[in-house]
């Protein structure tokens, strides 16, 4: 048996105070006390953080606020916003939508295509060729009869690619635009190749996840079953539970 001395009565007494405490916030609660820490919420990138993560990859040093007074801050940001509308443009599964209805104007007839429409097509298109539409001065205009003039239909259905706000974009796309725009800022800003070489390696690592979440999302396949149908694909494991 070891002595008790004044320091060891003084821990313990310490430790006695501390037991009976979380004791009774366990006997008042009825949960253990570490649910009540406080919890981390992390965020997702914003165009301020992006524009400093390009910053912080050609070394230079971060800002608090988007001021476009500075000629390299309004470069990099018109990178950013560059790479965003040439990523989104090739069509992915969050910014698409399909059977999309569009009524044409009651006095002139006319369609109108808002600026945040990327890309547009005739539903089904492929199946029934009446119509062949681009924009054209703001409104949807049919090559085939050569005019903007829908007056004679009550709606028509488009599939459309629409430009997303960089803020409501999935991580994946935020963290490859902003590494794709790095690596163009690096080339037309710093004259050094190894840095361009190691910022195109990070950007195809990025590329690849975007990929895989993209694959995840869009639940594609290869048969071609139409919207809003089931199919049930062959399981290998009902064979194994036999």
């Amino acid at each position: 048996m070891y002595p008790l001395t004044g320091t060891t009565l003084l821990f313990l007494t310490q430790a006695s105070h501390k037991l009976i405490f979380l004791t009774n916030i366990w006997g008042v609660f009825g949960l253990p006390f570490f649910l009540f820490m406080a919890s981390t919420t992390v965020d997702t990138d914003t165009e301020l953080s992006a524009v400093n993560s390009i910053l912080g990859a050609i070394g230079q040093a971060p800002v608090t606020s988007l001021v476009f007074d500075n000629p390299e801050i309004s470069l990099i940001y018109n990178l950013l916003r560059d790479a965003n509308v040439d990523v989104q443009s090739e069509g992915w599964h969050f910014n698409t939508e399909k059977h999309v209805t569009y009524t044409p104007d009651a006095t002139t007839g006319k369609i109108a295509i808002g600026n945040d429409i990327l890309k547009m097509d005739v539903t089904d298109g492929w199946i029934e060729r009446k119509y062949d539409v681009v924009k054209r001065g703001g409104y949807l205009y049919d090559k085939f009869d050569h005019t903007d003039d829908w007056s004679d239909h009550t709606d028509i259905l488009l599939d459309i690619t629409r430009l997303i706000s960089f803020d409501d974009l999935p991580q994946v796309f935020k963290r490859y635009i902003t590494y794709r725009a790095g690596r163009v800022a690096a080339t037309q800003l710093i004259a050094n190749p190894q840095l361009v070489q190691l910022l195109a390696q990070q950007e195809a690592l990025s590329r690849a996840a975007l990929m895989e979440y993209e694959t995840t999302q869009g639940n594609f396949t290869m048969f071609g079953f139409p919207e809003d149908s089931s199919y049930t694909t062959y399981q290998p494991w009902r064979n194994l539970r036999r």
